[in-house]
């Protein structure tokens, strides 16, 4: 029983972290012109909001259930806003040489971490997702505590798998591209980060 629900919290958080958006984008990006390593606790990062929003859908917590919700707007702005800031950093910023990049610190691997989660807390819709999932499920933290540790650890972990892949794919990449190329992909990344700040920005107001 417990394995079925690890199982199904594995897939879970490897379904929403899959798909592309600017979390990916900002993985891919980071691990091309600052190594692996960074990408991966990028990925990381949102790997731990997932958990952490599995938690709270999971422990039907409604009241901060609702705060998350009444406060979309703000946090839709928020994030939107930063990732407008990150695509003029990453515009203006070219990829730094491969021997420096490789070479990464515990300060930027805890800020490349602590980016990506507080990015992904922005999105209050996956708190509601995985509510309406954790009910289809059935399961009653205050009941079946075991139940809803398993369910979260198997979100985390699928998730963190996905990021895992990711970077791994892309760092093996990365040493076969060219400065010029790394630079133009640069460009195309923040292009594609920006993109999706305007989008999250003109929607807030839609």
């Amino acid at each position: 029983m417990l394995a079925s629900i690890f199982f199904r919290g594995c897939v879970l958080g490897f379904s929403i972290a899959a798909p592309v958006g600017p979390i990916g984008v900002l993985c891919i990006n980071r691990t091309l012109t600052r190594g692996a390593l960074i990408g991966f606790a990028s990925g990381l990062g949102a790997a731990c909001a997932d958990a952490v929003y599995g938690a709270l859908a999971v422990s039907g917590i409604s009241a901060v259930t609702n705060l998350f919700a009444s406060a979309a707007l703000i946090l839709r702005v928020l994030g939107g806003a930063y990732l407008l800031w990150l695509a003029y950093s990453i515009w203006r910023s070219p990829p730094q040489d491969k021997e420096v990049s490789a070479t990464a610190t515990e300060s930027t691997i805890a800020g490349a971490f602590a980016s990506t989660f507080a990015l992904t807390l922005t999105n209050p819709m996956t708190i509601l997702s995985f509510a309406a999932i954790v009910s289809a499920i059935g399961i009653d933290a205050g009941k079946e505590m075991s139940s809803a540790l398993f369910l979260i650890a198997g979100v985390f972990f699928g998730s963190a798998l996905w990021w895992l892949i990711l970077s791994g794919c892309t760092g093996m990449v990365a040493n076969r591209l060219s400065g010029r190329l790394l630079s133009n992909i640069n460009r195309i990344s923040a292009g594609m980060i920006g993109a999706f700040a305007c989008w999250a920005l003109i929607g807030s107001f839609l």
